[in-house]
């Protein structure tokens, strides 16, 4: 009998040291992002039904559960208490009607509020109800709510909320409070008639979250609308209202809760080539009072990978009065340096032309934080090789001085000095790269597929000198271990 016993004491260790030891190869294959959001497996895309609740951060996205490419949509679903470390909970959205096509009634894009005034009649104790309002695609807009903090999601037994209409394309609900009407907006993208020239967004207003009454529209925009108020950085008294459009460009203007009437022309906010369905958290405690967004990077290539598809990293936005108006700047959340690993810096080095004069050399890794002040002096351009090696140059991220731009992966995007300085944060994952330049005032987000095992850095500059005022590089550690 003892030695039965102790047989069955070092099997019960056996298993307990293999549980709490995490696999090694746990989102760890050639190009999965270490601290971007990916799922497990399988295709995904939007971002949807951002919402923050009871120390928690959900992101809900568009996910096909039966393969790697576009179609038969759900919710999948994740929370974090920290924007960085996510963990995976069950599909909460399925397609309606029993729908098994790879379209009709599935589950479109869409967002999440707070029931806190129980206006569903859905509130179990104290825990308040999670509302999520999506396209049933070709089924009408619809709601599924939550009484156990996003658990498990139920659909509401009046759907659909607003009828389909073949005519007007109508999808991806946004839906915020209103302050001074006292009514709920849903924001919709949706054409007025059957011609394209009248797409754009449509504002809805409703008292009770079911009942919705059309109110007016604009044009010129498509898909995955957002609607914010935003306290001005340097005008702490003054709010404007910001609309973004499905490409996370924008408009600045005012909403009086029926109307937005623009007071600037469409601004892009991020010049890269992946960047798409652009959404804000809603419910972000007023003691943080930060405006956070992310992005579906679409597009990108992830050759080999059980999964297809992934997030930007989560940004903090901005308004602010500048010289020349008002724009939206942009920059990573601070909670990236919960994942600071190794750290080098630079300060006051003179950077001289020539591959050879590389002062990062001794930088190496798949994933790196970059923070740096650099004075253009007398140089044409500057910049960094990313994902360097002996047998590849790696990716050129490069400012043209004389043109005023940066470039990166075959996109450009145009950047003044301030004082003759140029400023640059950069986020390296193992399939992307997302600049952010003086101060976030202009952004880059690709994908890309760099080579195994290139792991070096060069920071080059030509035509001259170029002073590195301040230069901090970090290695970022995994988010998943």
């Amino acid at each position: 009998m003892k030695n039965v016993v102790i047989a069955l004491f070092a099997l019960a260790s056996v298993f307990l040291l293999t549980a709490s030891k995490p696999d090694k190869n746990y989102y760890n294959e050639l190009y999965r992002p270490q601290f971007h959001f990916t799922p497990e497996e399988n295709w995904h895309n939007d971002p949807n039904g951002l919402v923050y609740y009871d120390g928690e951060y959900h992101l809900f996205y568009q996910y096909n559960p039966k393969g790697k490419e576009w179609g038969y949509m759900h919710w999948g679903h994740a929370i974090s208490t920290d924007l960085i470390h996510w963990e995976h909970l069950p599909i909460a959205l399925y397609p309606d009607e029993n729908s098994e096509d790879k379209e009709y009634c599935t589950a479109f894009s869409g967002s999440a509020i707070v029931d806190h005034n129980n206006l569903l009649e859905k509130q179990q104790g104290d825990v308040k109800t999670l509302i999520a309002f999506y396209t049933s695609q070709h089924c009408g807009q619809r709601i599924a709510f939550s009484t156990d903090r996003g658990r498990t999601w139920e659909k509401y037994e009046g759907n659909p909320i607003i009828p389909y209409d073949e005519t007007d394309d109508a999808r991806d609900p946004k839906v915020i409070w209103h302050e001074p009407s006292q009514k709920y907006v849903m924001v919709l993208y949706r054409k007025t008639t059957e011609e394209d020239r009248s797409k754009g967004v449509s504002f809805y207003t409703s008292e009770n979250l079911v009942d919705w009454e059309y109110k007016s529209h604009i044009f010129g925009f498509y898909e995955c609308p957002d609607l914010i108020p935003m306290q001005v950085s340097n005008r702490p008294e003054e709010t404007k209202w910001v609309l973004f459009d499905g490409d996370g460009s924008y408009l600045i203007g005012n909403f009086d809760g029926e109307e937005f009437s623009p007071e600037t022309a469409k601004m892009k906010s991020d010049f890269g080539k992946n960047y798409y369905a652009t959404q804000t958290w809603s419910n972000i405690p007023e003691e943080d009072g930060r405006v956070i967004q992310i992005a579906w990077m679409r597009g990108g290539n992830f050759p080999e990978m059980p999964f297809n598809g992934q997030m930007t990293f989560p940004t903090e936005l901005e308004l602010t009065k500048f010289n020349f108006g008002y724009k939206i700047t942009r920059k990573p959340i601070s909670e990236i340096e919960l994942l600071h690993g190794k750290h080098y810096s630079w300060e006051n080095e003179k950077l001289i032309p020539g591959i050879n004069q590389n002062i990062v050399k001794r930088v190496s890794g798949d994933c790196l934080h970059i923070v740096g002040e650099f004075d253009l002096r007398t140089c044409n351009n500057f910049g960094f090789y990313i994902r360097h090696s002996k047998k590849s140059t790696g990716t050129e991220l490069l400012y043209d001085v004389k043109r005023g731009t940066l470039s990166l992966l075959g996109t450009s995007a145009p950047l003044q000095p301030i004082d003759n300085k140029i400023t640059l944060e950069i986020l390296i994952d193992r399939a992307s790269v997302e600049v952010y330049a003086n101060g976030g005032q202009v952004a880059v987000s690709n994908n890309f597929t760099p080579d195994k095992g290139a792991e070096g850095l060069v920071l080059f500059s030509s035509g001259g000198e170029v002073i590195v005022e301040k230069l901090d590089i970090y290695r970022v550690e995994s988010a998943w271990r």
